[in-house]
């Protein structure tokens, strides 16, 4: 999949294509739904099929600009959105930076200038909420009267449904949020997964006989936080059993947060490779310990706790 950083890259081997515009933060159910739709009109058109997002998040960058507003989590940072939409038939992804000048681009001109001068768009397919520029005032139904006169049509998607409820990004943060795995899962149709290379960390972890592999998470916010029974993938690791902690480590007075693995009867050095984390099941919340030696009774509770859900679900 070719990556298009900007508008200002944009060429003329660039025009003509079937688009998809979103945030496809996570990549649920709703958002495989849309690609292949998108894929469909592609085949049908010969044409490139193309995916559209921005970064920062619209939303991400009119919180920030509000004093006191609560920054949104991310469900995954932008290397793991580009790989999750790799990992489909998506020939190019378009990342566009939403800054204030972006904010006041008119309807009528992102569709023009945009969608038609820049992508020579032919068709647009859409969720049934669909939202866009200036103050969210273009919608489904002003792209279905330009569609006409810019020579493109317009896909609007129903809502994708799953046990009767609509599948969103904001549907599957707060089932994390809540500790519900399983509820998240069912909503990406995959375990939640965060992905990061392995960095060297204090290695209190190994002096305590918990080595762990340590990821940064380059996110500002983290959609939730605890100890959790994982399966770790990477560096000749497959759906390896393992426990993690991810957060602040209250009680050595962390500060960043941090996602901790500790693979279960492994050895090898993990230093510098990328590893994938899958999110099983949540054991318990982050907790500052008076010492590390109760810290670390808890840690043998919650490894022995992990390793009997993951032999349950055939990883133990």
């Amino acid at each position: 999949m070719q990556l298009v950083r900007g508008l200002h890259n944009l060429r003329p081997r660039h025009r003509g294509c079937v688009l998809t515009i979103g945030n496809y933060d996570g990549l649920h159910l709703g958002h495989q739904a849309m690609l292949r739709t998108l894929r469909q009109h592609a085949g049908r058109l010969n044409v490139p099929a193309a995916v559209m997002c921005f970064e920062p998040s619209p939303l991400e960058f009119l919180s920030s600009r509000r004093p006191g507003a609560v920054i949104p989590a991310r469900l995954s940072r932008f290397r793991e959105k580009f790989n999750n939409l790799a990992a489909y038939p998506i020939d190019r992804m378009i990342c566009v930076r939403f800054d204030a000048r972006m904010q006041e681009v008119t309807p009528q001109s992102f569709v023009k200038d945009i969608l038609v001068d820049g992508l020579g768009v032919r068709w647009i397919v859409v969720g049934n909420d669909f939202r866009f520029a200036h103050a969210r005032q273009g919608n489904t139904a002003l792209l279905r009267e330009l569609g006409p006169q810019f020579g493109f049509g317009v896909d609007e998607m129903a809502p994708y449904l799953v046990d009767g409820v609509r599948v969103s990004s904001s549907l599957v943060r707060d089932a994390l949020a809540a500790g519900d795995l399983p509820r998240a899962a069912k909503f990406l149709g995959r375990p939640y997964r965060m992905s990061g290379k392995v960095i060297a960390g204090q290695q209190l972890g190994r002096t305590l006989g918990f080595p762990t592999a340590n990821l940064r998470l380059h996110r500002r916010t983290i959609p939730m936080t605890g100890i959790f029974a994982v399966r770790v993938t990477g560096a000749g690791l497959n759906a390896a059993p393992a426990v993690a902690s991810l957060g602040t480590r209250p009680t050595v007075n962390g500060s960043e947060p941090l996602l901790e693995a500790h693979v279960f009867d492994y050895a090898g050095n993990l230093y510098g490779k990328n590893l994938h984390v899958d999110f099983v099941a949540r054991l318990r919340d982050e907790l500052k310990f008076p010492n590390l030696d109760e810290m670390v009774v808890q840690m043998k509770v919650d490894a022995r706790q992990a390793r009997e859900i993951l032999m349950t679900t055939g990883y133990g």
